[in-house]
């Protein structure tokens, strides 16, 4: 089920992108939701969770009260868009390089629906959330009561997936996506002449070199090979490369950690600790390490997951349930609402011969291919799911 999405669906979608805003500062763009839900003539609050939305529809039928949410993610990257493509962005060094332009889209599409059709009992929530990249959005949007305000039986997410073949979609039941955590390291040492006098320094180069095999070997020998995990230091600073004779008196160095289950994350967390511990104790240098915790395991609850694969192959036919389809190491925070609330995650394909860029790419452009798809399937997951209970 391809069909074309409406040119007013297109529009919007393409103005989204052309107008990019960090997370926590959608303001333009929840302005343009809060617009189109005024047109719709839809019930909503704004401000929840910073700059989150969420609207609700109401069917017309007596006997259930299913209350179902759907979501999706409204902010952009600091990225500089390579794309060329028409709507391209306007902001300098800011992108919507992973779709969430389309995913808000969708879910309006869905709001769209539901305000034409209220032909069911019970509530359907919309919630349109901001700063899902790595800044909190998800959280902040619990903590300002969502789901007390709001109680919602069931919730769902998409996500638009470059590596699935367009007509596809990723499901699986637990986790889908992992959780992670960022990782800050500063070494401070003494620095000093690096021809003359190096014996005499504390050289947080080279303790930076030695944390750096020793915390790539975490998963291959600490850690279950059963159990995926990832551990990436990423980023280094350290001195000047004019200064080629002067060690520095501090590096830094930043990265990530990833696991799809809470043990093993916690297990890479130890091992870091123990290995900047002991290269302090070798050294004599004194290493300050910042674990922050950014996502939680993507874990797609049972039910909502048996109710998904349904609604696909029911839709879209049994053959656009990808098989086999494996977890993946990246993560999402809408993982701490499925920590929450029981729900399910989806993976939408999106890759053909014309969106050959990935997720976070400065040439990748959401694919307008999945509008009408995306918004279809958010329809029959909240009718579903209405139908059924939660």
């Amino acid at each position: 089920m391809l069909d074309e999405a409406p040119a007013h669906w297109l529009a919007f979608r393409h103005a989204l992108h052309e107008n990019p805003e960090l997370g926590f500062e959608e303001q333009a763009t929840a302005e343009r939701v809060c617009a189109w839900l005024d047109e719709l003539g839809v019930q909503y609050e704004h401000g929840i969770g910073v700059t989150g939305i969420v609207a609700w529809v109401q069917g017309d039928q007596s006997g259930g009260a299913v209350r179902v949410g759907l979501r999706a993610d409204m902010d952009a990257l600091p990225i500089h868009e390579t794309s060329g493509v028409a709507h391209a962005s306007k902001v300098d060094g800011r992108m919507h390089a992973c779709g969430h332009d389309g995913h808000t889209t969708m879910l309006l599409g869905a709001v769209e629906h539901f305000a034409a059709h209220r032909d069911f009992a019970g509530t359907v929530y919309f919630i349109f959330q901001p700063a899902e990249e790595g800044v909190g959005g998800a959280s902040a949007m619990i903590a300002d009561g969502l789901f007390e305000r709001y109680p919602m039986d069931t919730v769902y997410a998409l996500h638009n997936w470059p590596a699935l073949p367009i007509g596809q979609f990723g499901l699986i039941e637990g986790p889908i996506m992992a959780g992670g955590d960022r990782v800050d390291i500063t070494i401070h040492g003494r620095g000093g002449h690096g021809g003359l006098n190096p014996h005499g320094c504390i050289d947080p180069v080279r303790i930076a070199g030695d944390l750096i095999t020793q915390a790539h070997a975490i998963v291959g020998r600490d850690i279950d090979p059963l159990a995926p995990a990832v551990l990436s230091l990423c980023s280094i600073q350290a001195g000047d490369l004019a200064g080629f004779a002067v060690i520095p008196d501090t590096a830094r160095l930043s990265g990530t950690l990833r696991a799809l289950d809470n043990d093993t994350r916690e297990k890479l967390r130890e091992r870091l600790r123990a290995i900047c511990a002991g290269l302090e104790a070798n050294y004599g240098a004194t290493i300050e390490l910042s674990i922050e915790d950014k996502f939680s395991v993507t874990y797609n609850h049972a039910g909502p997951t048996a109710k998904a694969r349904a609604a696909i192959a029911s839709t879209f036919g049994e053959a656009a349930l990808a098989p086999n389809y494996p977890p993946c190491m990246g993560g999402e925070d809408f993982s701490y609402m499925l920590d929450v609330c029981p729900g399910a995650y989806i993976h939408v394909g999106s890759g053909d011969d014309a969106h050959t860029h990935g997720l976070h790419h400065p040439a990748y452009d959401f694919n307008d291919r999945i509008m009408a798809p995306g918004i279809a399937l958010f329809v029959q997951l909240a009718r579903d799911t209405l139908a059924q209970g939660a």
